[in-house]
């Protein structure tokens, strides 16, 4: 703690100064025109230290010589973040009636060579917290990012470019599918050292896919005849639930609500939320839908042919986004002034694996990975009962979530928002649009693009211009055609805001290869006009 000895009894504080009077050594920081105690907040910074409210003012008790507010000492060259060590410097050395004392002539010494200063007893903490910014200073490095696809817009472009300045970040890939999101693009992959990015990760923590092929007979899904289809539509209708406040009167059980959800308060505190939520989707491009798979090859113990397949996607709803909200705000009360204050990189905001809070935020990514899994399965097994099917094979993926894994010879964190893990070998689902295919793949495991592909075909517009451009009598006869029955969804998820998912694909074969297709048939989304979960 900073001060003398019983700094922070109640005594000490009970001395008022007065305007335009005379200032004990005790008591003497004043705020502004107006004179009041100096009070201290239980604030701390990046290194755990107490500090003093950096609004406040301080001075000496040789009246004005010394006054001292954030702005001035700024101008003396403090950093930003290291101001409010500054002012309990001035603070102790008046407590202590430190003799010759000036200000205006000590601190530019201390700026220029802090290392001399590190044992003053006033101001050393100062002085040390300078040192470590020196010896943790960045060089700066030039990081590059891959690109994948083509009449990529400048937003995207502008993001990733943005996001390799950061001064953890070692690797950076563009997908096909990319388009402006918070911080990182949609489609963006970023690979950063010791260091985790919350909203790199995305606001809907682990949005994932997940595909059942199922035994049910796929010959009423080709025609998809409403009356020939009544098991697959009241499955949906009966077993989903969307919106993005959505919750069941009657909650589900899964053995992801055993877990601890008190390894951070704000796990703690979403727990309740999460219960109401297990086993529903959301909004946005959220979805469940019925489809025909079709297997040209033998893959997953089962035969070439054509299976039903149910298809789903969403996340961690609220919860997911209460953890990325509260350390993000935690992730910029800790990063240099220089990147908080810019309006590009206050989305790109950073946690190192080394602080307790880049901890806690990954453990409860974490949590919030397998509570997604656990929504995904719960939505499955429900509604597969309703139809009276059984599951032959199950593939799933995470697209916003970060990874610890090796590169070269380095341990990096790999984050994916909206992207789809592509190592050799590991499988995944890419989707298409509610009438489009979506593609069943398996990784090539690129180097230069982090082991990633796309995680969809992408927008190519803002929902905002597809309310603008698109009515439901335009896109009934293309639904109609495809054999696509919408049960419900928005305007703003139709084809037309989407990129074309074949060309997507063709842009990233050396990324991935397919080895099924999913062509949708009965589809449920979010049709209350909520606000965008995805």
């Amino acid at each position: 703690m900073f001060g003398p000895p019983g700094f922070g009894s109640p005594s000490f504080w009970a001395p008022r100064v007065e305007r335009g009077g005379t200032c004990g050594p005790a008591h003497c920081f004043e705020e502004g025109p107006e004179s009041r105690r100096f009070q201290f907040s239980s604030r701390r910074d990046p290194r755990g230290l107490a500090q003093p409210d950096d609004s406040r003012a301080a001075r000496d008790s040789r009246g004005n010589e010394n006054l001292m507010n954030k702005k001035k000492l700024v101008q003396l060259g403090v950093p930003h973040d290291h101001v409010p060590l500054a002012i309990a410097g001035i603070q102790a050395a008046a407590t202590r009636g430190r003799e010759d004392f000036k200000a205006k002539r000590f601190l530019p010494q201390l700026i220029a060579q802090p290392d001399l200063f590190v044992r003053d007893e006033d101001f050393g903490d100062l002085a040390r917290a300078m040192v470590a910014d020196l010896l943790n200073a960045e060089t700066p490095r030039e990081v590059r990012h891959a690109t994948w696809g083509a009449g990529l817009d400048a937003g995207s472009i502008q993001q990733i470019e943005t996001a390799c300045q950061l001064p953890v970040a070692r690797a950076a890939a563009l997908m096909p599918d990319a388009h402006m999101g918070y911080g990182l693009p949609i489609g963006g992959v970023l690979a950063c050292e010791n260091a985790v990015v919350p909203y790199a990760v995305g606001v809907d923590i682990a949005c994932r896919m997940r595909l059942t092929i199922t035994d049910l007979p796929a010959e009423p899904l080709v025609e998809n005849e409403r009356i020939e289809c009544e098991r697959f539509d009241q499955a949906l209708e009966k077993g989903t639930l969307f919106g993005a406040g959505g919750r069941w009167n009657s909650p589900r059980d899964h053995d992801v609500l055993d877990e601890d959800w008190t390894i951070t308060a704000v796990t703690r505190e979403v727990r309740d939320r999460a219960v109401g939520q297990l086993g529903t989707s959301g909004s946005g491009n959220h979805f469940v839908e019925w489809g025909v798979l079709e297997l040209p090859e033998p893959e997953f113990g089962l035969q070439p042919g054509r299976y039903v397949a149910l298809l789903s996607h969403s996340g961690s709803r609220g919860a997911g986004a209460r953890v990325c909200q509260r350390y993000s705000d935690l992730a910029r009360q800790a990063i240099p002034h220089r990147y908080r204050e810019d309006k590009h990189l206050r989305h790109l905001a950073w946690l190192s694996l080394d602080d307790e809070r880049g901890q806690e935020y990954w453990a409860a990514m974490e949590l919030m990975g397998r509570y997604a899994a656990a929504n995904h399965e719960v939505i499955h097994q429900t509604v597969l009962g309703l139809a009276g099917g059984e599951s032959l094979a199950v593939i799933e993926n995470h697209h916003n979530f970060a990874w610890k894994e090796r590169h070269g010879d380095q341990e990096l964190v790999v984050h994916r928002k909206g992207a789809t893990p592509a190592s050799a070998g590991e499988l995944g689902v890419i989707p298409g649009t509610m009438s489009d295919t979506a593609y069943v793949v398996r990784g090539k495991g690129e180097a230069t693009s982090l082991r990633s592909a796309s995680h969809g075909a992408g927008r190519r517009m803002s929902r905002t211009e597809a309310r603008r451009q698109f009515n439901w009598k335009m896109w009934q006869q293309h639904l109609k055609e495809r054999r696509v029955r919408l049960l419900a969804g928005g305007i703003d998820e139709v084809p037309g805001a989407y990129k074309d998912i074949d060309t997507v694909m063709s842009q990233q074969e050396s990324l991935v290869e397919t080895i099924a297709s999913f062509h949708p048939r009965i589809v449920m989304m979010c049709g209350d006009d909520s606000p965008a979960e995805d």
